[in-house]
């Protein structure tokens, strides 16, 4: 039996001189008026569906002219800012969040209490589980664990492929309550059998939050700070949810209208925000800084930042792909409030973790940034930091390791993946079915003695 690594040199050279197969005359797409990405020729997303779970603007529309205005997002109607603000100070923004987004509406006092005591019951795994599925195979990628032990999972559940919207509920709390738990396990896992650590797991608390968890289960000494909670929460809180077109989320429009089991639609969604041009941007900023730290001798002067900065556009440095990592967004240009409200609190984090210098660069590169992505590709609109150019930085300051930058992302958005569901479930949509233009060419068939 051939070893993957023999496999892949055989298949290689049997393929010599294949290179060029499947690839389509660029022209052609611009001829057909295809719509690549979904998009429009201006860059806008083709409207595929509608939705009440959120809005994202980054534009006003009067008389057929786009103005750009400070970025906007709603959950189920409510302003991001007005729900961070009214979070201050909580560890539990994000179980309001999730009770918004899968409820339409915010819970009281008693109703977020319950809710913390069901996510509380649902949160541990199934007995034997993280002996039987996680630490017997544990894989170097976590999102990779996230996804077989969701698709696991489908065997443990009395009814699996019942979608009615009772049922979907459940399957999509107990997926959200256990997140944190399979991501931590699976990455104790990993240091355990490729980095020789010792294994070390602890055992969710019931009465303790999302955020408040994901510290206690990671870290040998199971401590955080008020202030620690308080940010990660609100990490999660602003990943929760970003409409129906991103690609994770189309991805679980679109697998729903199929009318498969919960399991199959959330792994699918998994393997979609798995990709570098989704889910791990932020693990590309972290990347793109430290090469700049090793690369500019001192990284408090604007001109020297903005020198590596203008090699990175130019294809020079770092992944040379000619991109500022965590600047500029599909949608949001005067500005991301997701990004807005990450900057804020990785402030206050770090004047608190002695990281203020630290948090100073980061701020120097999306100045310098901005002005430079504009005049080197002479663009008129503005060019916004996004998201991801703080949210890696706050999971460093927090202590949570590069391999699980993507997997947390996984954890917040989980909750706006199953509202999409199940508002998919509810309108009973067409299976989504686009169409694809053959430009290949008809041959007749020539039979094996004649080739």
């Amino acid at each position: 039996m051939y070893s993957f690594e023999e496999l892949d040199k055989i298949v290689n050279e049997y393929l010599k001189g294949y290179d060029e197969s499947g690839k389509i005359d660029q022209s052609l797409y611009q001829k057909y008026d295809v719509k690549r990405g979904l998009r429009d020729s201006d860059g806008r997303g083709v409207l595929t569906g509608l939705t009440e779970i959120s809005d994202v603007s980054g534009f006003k529309e009067k008389d057929g002219v786009r103005t750009p205005i400070p970025g906007e997002l709603y959950y189920q109607g409510y302003s991001i800012r007005e729900l961070v603000k009214g979070f201050e100070g909580s560890k539990h923004g994000f179980e309001e969040t999730i009770f918004l987004l899968l409820y339409g509406e915010l819970p009281s006092k008693r109703q977020l209490e319950k809710f913390m005591e069901i996510l509380g019951t649902l949160r541990p795994l199934p007995e034997n589980f993280n002996r039987d599925i996680i630490m017997k195979s544990p894989s170097k990628n976590i999102m990779n664990i996230l996804e077989r032990c969701v698709l696991t999972l489908y065997s443990y559940d009395y009814d699996p492929d019942n979608i009615s919207i009772s049922h979907v509920m459940t399957q999509s709390l107990s997926l959200i309550a256990r997140f944190p738990v399979i991501a931590a396990y699976g990455y104790q896992s990993y240091r355990h059998k490729f980095m020789d650590s010792s294994l070390i797991i602890h055992r969710p608390k019931p009465e303790l939050s999302t955020a408040e968890n994901i510290l206690r289960l990671l870290r040998p000494d199971p401590t955080f700070t008020e202030l620690e909670a308080q940010v990660l929460d609100i990490c999660l809180v602003v990943h929760a949810e970003h409409g129906g077109g991103n690609n994770s989320t189309f991805t679980t429009h679109v697998i729903s209208t199929t009318g498969t089991d919960t399991y199959s639609t959330v792994a699918g969604s998994l393997g979609s925000l798995k990709g570098p041009r989704h889910g791990g941007a932020n693990l590309k900023v972290q990347q793109m800084v430290a090469d700049l730290k090793a690369n500019v001798a001192n990284t408090e002067s604007d001109e020297e930042v903005r020198v590596y900065l203008e090699k990175v556009l130019k294809k020079e440095v770092f992944d040379k792909a000619g991109l500022i990592y965590g600047m500029g967004h599909a949608i949001y240009t005067i500005s991301d409030p997701r990004a807005e409200i990450l900057k804020e609190y990785a402030k206050r984090l770090s004047e608190a973790e002695g990281y203020m210098k630290e948090f100073e660069l980061y701020d120097r590169i999306e100045r310098v940034a901005k002005d430079l992505i504009s005049n080197y590709r002479n663009v008129h609109k503005p060019v916004c930091a996004n998201v991801d150019l703080y949210s890696g930085f706050v999971y460093s300051v927090l202590k949570i390791p590069v391999e699980l930058f993507t997997p947390m992302f996984a954890i917040a958005r989980i909750p706006g993946w199953s509202a999409h569901r199940i508002e998919e479930l509810a309108n009973k949509g067409k299976i989504i079915r686009p169409a694809y233009k053959y430009v290949g060419k008809h041959r007749t068939y020539v039979p094996m003695d004649e080739r």
